[in-house]
């Protein structure tokens, strides 16, 4: 991963000083920035699959379709990037990752997923249960454009945006909280956006 590319646009918004916003950050408004370790990978469906390993009863895989055929759900979230933007009432569409993780037999406590481009990040996986993550090919009601992580990326919005990887292949679950790759750079280990968890040390 060699570069940082950035594409800030928008302006702030109204949210500013009120409960919606984590300390530190403010409204970017209707912009999307585009913040991403390297080039943007760009896989062809046909070769898309999603897979989870790691402890498990047995490895699982989905292809594409596979993955078209499982229950999706819209959800309506707001993100929280470390840099410090925010955005409210983002719309997706996307896999639970309940339904994902009941596929598979586990006692693992942590899982680290991994990318395209060789990206991971690390999570509890009682952060990734009930409710509170998805693996989302959709926003806004269109395909999830690669820039932004498609075809597929993970969503989980209560915590900073970096944990929501990017172009998501698998999930590898084990009983070790292994960093990922900017945890290991000197990111905090689990990014709580409400207790400014930017840094190892927060």
């Amino acid at each position: 991963m060699g570069f940082v590319s950035r594409g800030f646009v928008g302006r702030p918004e109204a949210r500013e000083g009120t409960v919606l916003l984590p300390p530190g950050q403010y409204d970017i408004g209707g912009g999307f920035p585009v913040l991403s370790a390297g080039p943007t990978p760009r896989t062809a469906l046909d070769d898309w699959d999603f897979t989870i390993s790691g402890e498990v009863d047995a490895p699982d895989r989905l292809t594409w379709q596979e993955f078209q055929d499982l229950p999706h759900e819209e959800v309506t979230v707001d993100i929280h990037c470390v840099t410090k933007w925010s955005k409210f009432d983002t719309t997706w569409s996307g896999v639970s990752l309940d339904t994902l993780l009941d596929r598979v037999e586990t006692s693992a406590d942590y899982l680290l997923a991994f990318c395209d481009g060789g990206y991971t990040t690390n999570l509890p996986l009682e952060d990734v249960t009930g409710g509170r993550a998805w693996i989302v090919d959709q926003y806004d009601g269109e395909p999830l454009e690669a820039q932004h992580g498609g075809p597929a990326r993970l969503l989980v919005p209560h915590l900073y945006f970096w944990k929501s990887a990017k172009w998501v292949r698998g999930l590898r679950l084990s009983s070790v909280d292994e960093p990922g790759f900017w945890e290991s750079l000197g990111y905090h280990i689990y990014g709580d956006p409400w207790r400014e968890q930017r840094y190892a040390g927060d």
